[in-house]
């Protein structure tokens, strides 16, 4: 019964933080902003793929090659992801591959959550990853990784991820409605490309380099176009994903 009250009194506080959270960033402009102008745009493609309300989790996959970073959403009470909408990526540096060292240019490729919300951005607003993460760390243990990797507005980037003001503010909405109800990690998975045999084919004949690393990433890819449920991973002592 103790256990059962601890549990009750943790979600309860986490509520409220994510509530204050979201009073918070709704008293800044360009939040306010987002909201008057696509609050009605981003439920209406919300409801257009029949989810009724903003009680959501989401799911962020980016493609380099592409430009696009996909929208996917659900309810809390369904298990698989529904694809949303896609935002183009309007600006682009670096070339296909990782990031690993501060002032390549590179986009990261790996595994993400959004672990800031700027709603004063030079971008007008950002949403910012959690780069480098634990592989990252161990892979470039004693070099400088770079970091200050951001999902955001306008349409200049070295190494981020622009997707014009006018889609930042759905974006923005999206990960604040997630997080109001309850998400508290919203992954980002970056990918060079669409992970399809013939582009891995591709990507070996690009960098044969790197295909090692391509292919330890492919199966977060696999997981979720069989399932469209986010895949679990860990990071074992040499920094390469563990998927279960």
């Amino acid at each position: 019964m103790k256990y059962i009250f601890v549990l009750l009194f943790l979600f309860l506080m986490l509520h409220l933080f994510s509530q204050s959270f979201v009073e918070t960033q709704k008293k800044y402009s360009r939040v306010k902003t987002a909201y008057s102008e696509k609050e009605t745009v981003v439920k209406k493609l919300l409801s257009d793929n029949k989810i009724e309300n903003f009680n959501i989790d989401i799911y962020l996959r980016i493609f380099k090659q592409e430009q696009i970073v996909e929208v996917w959403a659900k309810s809390k009470t369904d298990i698989t992801y529904t694809h949303i909408t896609d935002y183009k990526i309007c600006s682009i540096s670096g070339e296909l591959g990782p990031k690993r060292r501060q002032g390549d240019g590179q986009i990261p490729e790996g595994f993400y959550f959004i672990n800031r919300f700027n709603p004063y951005s030079n971008f007008y607003l950002s949403l910012g990853l959690n780069y480098p993460n634990q592989a990252d760390k161990i892979i470039t243990a004693g070099n400088d990784s770079g970091g200050d990797i951001f999902i955001h507005g306008n349409c200049v980037t070295i190494g981020c991820i622009p997707i014009t003001d006018d889609k930042i503010k759905e974006m923005y909405i999206f990960a604040i409605e997630a997080k109001l109800h309850g998400q508290e990690k919203i992954q980002v998975h970056i990918f060079p490309c669409k992970m399809t045999d013939k582009k891995m084919l591709e990507l070996k004949n690009h960098n044969p380099l790197l295909i090692t690393f391509w292919q330890s990433i492919k199966p977060a890819y696999d997981m979720f176009e069989k399932n469209k449920t986010a895949p679990s991973f860990s990071v074992d002592k040499k920094g390469n994903y563990i998927f279960s």
